[in-house]
């Protein structure tokens, strides 16, 4: 009798895990095809747009509007979308430093080396 229970436990065991790897299959084909649905929906809105930002507008439009779309679809708040003028730095701006303590500051950062003026 012991051995048919052990037989009956294994297959089961060996059911359950079947069915775990074609769910998992299931899911990650749902997954990929999500995915390739998505790539393919950013070309063409890559395509619409010009592919690229103005220079002054770090955010085209049409961008703009498909995640607006994409967020209310979704029940999600909008952000406050900023002026691009104050949120894009000019070129001519440069990064503010820090004053340096001493010659044993031991800040590695790339800016740090990078712009030291000894």
């Amino acid at each position: 009798m012991p051995s048919e229970e052990f037989e009956s436990a294994a297959s089961s065991f060996r059911r359950i895990g079947q069915d775990a790897v074609t769910h998992a299959r299931r899911v990650a084909g749902n997954a990929k095809a999500r995915s390739r649905r998505h790539h393919s929906e950013n070309v063409e809105l890559l395509k619409r747009t010009g592919r690229g930002a103005k220079s002054g507008d770090p955010t085209p439009g049409t961008l703009r509007a498909a995640a607006e779309r994409f967020r209310r679809a979704r029940g999600l708040s909008l952000p406050a979308v900023p002026d691009p003028a104050d949120s894009v730095p000019s070129l001519s701006q440069s990064p503010a430093r820090t004053a340096r303590t001493s010659e044993d500051d031991e800040d590695f950062s790339q800016m740090r080396i990078m712009k030291r003026d000894d």
